[in-house]
Formats: structure tokens, C-alpha cells, sequence
């Protein structure tokens, strides 16, 4: 049975270097992964749509998936090709990402490969640029997965992502934009929105993705809070008064509990400010799964607001 919410996008084995030590600790990552897991973690039904090599990383993200409740059975496991990872390391300017995915499992994935059955029988599926920089086998295998969901009559969900690293900004731009005109649901940050269009108000970066056919537009702004527009109506979001160590996965988590909340209830704003306490609470600790908090810590730290 497929579940309510499918993320599809590339896991990724994560090494921490947690600021002042020189041990990197093993963990979890990757922004759909992550996604998976937060809206799991709000008692979500949900289930990954990826590929994983079968070495060990590949394993740990297996035994992970079950310990959390997502769904792993349209996982490919691909014996040629490794699952991709990446390091962590915190300076001054915040953390900052070493990737080693060239050629990675989650990148050779094809269009000709994804389950649309799985895909079809999901309430929503969420990607982002991320998923679909990897490759142009990823980018086209995210947009065949928008359109057959979309035809089954469910809804998709994007964020933007946008890693400059990964691919020139003129492709990046055309890429996500196009992907954005299929979703319901677009988040961006302020700082990938200036990178994408070139504006700097949150309203108008909202005004945009409306107007490409969202029905949700969601601005994160960091310490700033987040604005969040229908076609009716926006409202901004204050930030959640937290003790941040580290971002990782921040962004991610709102993702998940975004989904998880608006599939309960359907109201955008009350989700947004769920996903916001959620995100905030994340960056409590490091690395980007081990802080993610669990249904019963948002509704605390809201209650005590």
C-alpha cells in the first residue's frame, strides 16, 4: 500500500565534525531523506522513492528508514554504484558541505525505473532542486514522477534547494522553475529566491511562485521567520526562540512537518507555524536526523510560547 506522502531525492551518509572536536560522527542525511524522517516523526504515513548502493551506507539508511516507520519498498538497491555521502564542518560563517555522490546510485536512477503505481497512490509527492541536480537522469525522473501524481489527482510539493555547486545557475534557474510550475506546494529560502529571480522582498518572491501556479508559496528567512501566501492571504511567521548549534537539516525538517501537518488538516498557515517549530527545535543539536523532534516536542514548545 503506498503511503500519504513520497519523497523522492538522493539519501546521503553524513559525517559530522561537531565545532572544537576533530572526530566527524556518522549519521544521516539528504533533504528528502530528512524530509521522510521529520514527517514520520509527526506520525505521518510516508515512503521513500530512491536508490542506495548495497554497501553498508547503503544498509545503515535500510535499517534507518525501518527504525522510523518510512517505507522502503520502492527503494532500488543498486550493486554497481555507491550511496552517496558528505562531511560537515562548522566555522565561523556556519557549517559548511564536502560531497563525495559523483556517479552515486540515487544519480543513475532513470525514468524508466520509477514505480508509477507507488507514485500514483500517494496523497503528495515532495522533491526539490536538489533531487534533480544530481543528474539529468534525476531531473528528468522527478519530472515524470510531478506529472503521474499530478494525473492521479494528488499533489506535489517543492523546495528549491538550490546548491550552486551542483550545477551552473542558468540550468538550476530553468530547472527549478519549471519543476516549481508543477507544484502546489513551493518553499524557498530568501537566499535561494535572490539566487532564482533575483528579488529580495519575501512578498514578491511569494507573488512569484504564485504566480507560477503554486497555491502555497512559503519564504523561509532564517532568524527572520517565514512568510507564508496563498492567493487570498499571508501571514508571517515569527521564528521559534531556540539555542541553535546547527542548521543541518533545518530546512528539511520544516519540509516534513509542513507536509505531515497540512495533510491533517489542510490549513497552510497553521502548518507553516507547526513546520516552523519544528525546524527551529532541529537545530538544537547536531547533524541533520538525531535532533529532528518527535510530535510530542513541537506541541510543547508551542504550548510555551
Amino acid at each position: 500500500m503506498t503511503p500519504d506522502i513520497i519523497c523522492i531525492g538522493e539519501p546521503m551518509f553524513e559525517l559530522n565534525q561537531p565545532k572544537g572536536e576533530s572526530v566527524f560522527h556518522p549519521g544521516h542525511g539528504g533533504d528528502a531523506s530528512n524530509a521522510a524522517i521529520a514527517a514520520a516523526r509527526q506520525q505521518a504515513s510516508v515512503g521513500m522513492l530512491t536508490a542506495i548502493g548495497t554497501d553498508s551506507f547503503g544498509q545503515s539508511f535500510l535499517d534507518l528508514w525501518m527504525t522510523e516507520g518510512v517505507d522502503a519498498s520502492a527503494v532500488k538497491r543498486d550493486p554497481h554504484a555507491p550511496t552517496g555521502l558528505y562531511f560537515v564542518t562548522h566555522g565561523p560563517d556556519g557549517h559548511e558541505f564536502t560531497y563525495r555522490r559523483t556517479g552515486s546510485a540515487a544519480s543513475l536512477l532513470a525514468p524508466s525505473e520509477l514505480p508509477l503505481d507507488y507514485i500514483r497512490g500517494a496523497r503528495i509527492l515532495h522533491a526539490s532542486g536538489i533531487s534533480q541536480a544530481i543528474s539529468a537522469a534525476a531531473a528528468d525522473a522527478v519530472f515524470l514522477a510531478m506529472h503521474t501524481i499530478r494525473a492521479a489527482g494528488g499533489l506535489v510539493s517543492y523546495d528549491t534547494n538550490l546548491r550552486s555547486r551542483l550545477w551552473p545557475i542558468d540550468r538550476a534557474r530553468a530547472v527549478i522553475h519549471a519543476a516549481a510550475s508543477l507544484a502546489h506546494i513551493v518553499k524557498t529560502s530568501i537566499e535561494d529566491a535572490t539566487a532564482l529571480t533575483g528579488l529580495t522582498d519575501p512578498g514578491k518572491v511569494a507573488d512569484f511562485y504564485l504566480a507560477h501556479g503554486a497555491r502555497i508559496a512559503i519564504v523561509t528567512q532564517g532568524s527572520a521567520g517565514a512568510l507564508v501566501a496563498t492567493a487570498e492571504r499571508r501571514q508571517h511567521i515569527a521564528p521559534m526562540p531556540v539555542h541553535p548549534l546547527d542548521a543541518t537539516g533545518a530546512g528539511d525538517t520544516f519540509d516534513g512537518a509542513f507536509l505531515a501537518e497540512y495533510l491533517a488538516h489542510g490549513d497552510p498557515f497553521a502548518a507553516a507555524i507547526y513546520a516552523n517549530a519544528a525546524a527551529g527545535l532541529a537545530t538544537e543539536g547536531y547533524g541533520a536526523v538525531a535532533p529532528m523532534p518527535r510530535r510530542a516536542a513541537v506541541e510543547a514548545a508551542l504550548a510555551a510560547r
